[in-house]
């Protein structure tokens, strides 16, 4: 079956102390995006990838690829004003049945061998969304400042690619953003659709503090 992943980038990188948009930092001499691109690359060479970008970061992401000389072919799609919006406005361009992964270009520690576990799962099964289980204590805490503790074992922590087939996601994003869509799995959820856990890589996190800068740089070197 095709297969294509939309790419959402729309952070910035206030959190991390920098001016520059984080999907652009540098990670290995090169920025977070050209990782995150090259792993659905390695994993499937005809693979169909969507980048989304806020319109006004265009024109700096076709500098970035002359001047790292980034060639791998890819589309892309102007982003929304949420992120509901910018997959919707990423569906969109697609046209035939495939297998579709819904990714943050700021998680570049994706590996290959996750990409193709998790489309395998969704072809067979409709859907595949990755979790790590919880490796700390959780507590519950009420809007009236109280809390308790809930055992551990009976959730998980949602990664992304999130992957399903086209034709059973797509619709979803036919209507209106509803405040429970914290993900694409959510959304899925809300037309009925039957979520399929798959185990992810404790390593794909998302780079959103200067210490998961750290931890990605000192991997990608382990890897290395």
């Amino acid at each position: 079956m095709k297969k294509s992943v939309i790419i959402v980038a729309g952070g910035n990188g206030t959190r991390l102390g920098s001016d520059i948009p984080k999907q652009f930092l540098l990670l290995q001499d090169k920025p977070i995006l050209f990782h995150t691109i090259e792993h659905f690359y390695n994993a499937y060479h005809n693979i169909n990838i969507i980048v989304v970008l806020p319109k006004r970061q265009v024109i700096y992401w076709a500098e970035l690829k002359r001047k790292f000389d980034f060639n791998i072919p890819h589309q892309i799609v102007a982003g929304g004003k949420s992120r509901f919006e910018s997959v919707k406005n990423g569906m969109a361009v697609i046209t035939d049945e495939c297998v579709v992964g819904i990714h943050d270009a700021v998680r570049p520690l994706i590996t290959e061998k996750n990409i193709k576990q998790l489309f395998a799962a969704a072809e067979k099964n409709g859907n595949a969304i990755p979790f790590s289980p919880c490796k700390d204590s959780i507590r519950k805490v009420a809007t009236n400042g109280q809390n308790k503790a809930v055992p551990r074992e009976e959730y998980v922590l949602i990664q992304t690619p999130q992957c399903f087939l086209w034709s059973q996601i797509k619709k979803g994003y036919f209507g209106p953003e509803l405040p429970q869509f914290t993900d694409d799995a959510s959304v899925f959820e809300h037309l009925g659709g039957k979520v399929h856990l798959v185990k992810g890589d404790a390593h794909n996190i998302k780079i959103t503090y200067p210490s998961d800068l750290i931890f990605a740089e000192a991997l990608l070197n382990q890897r290395d």
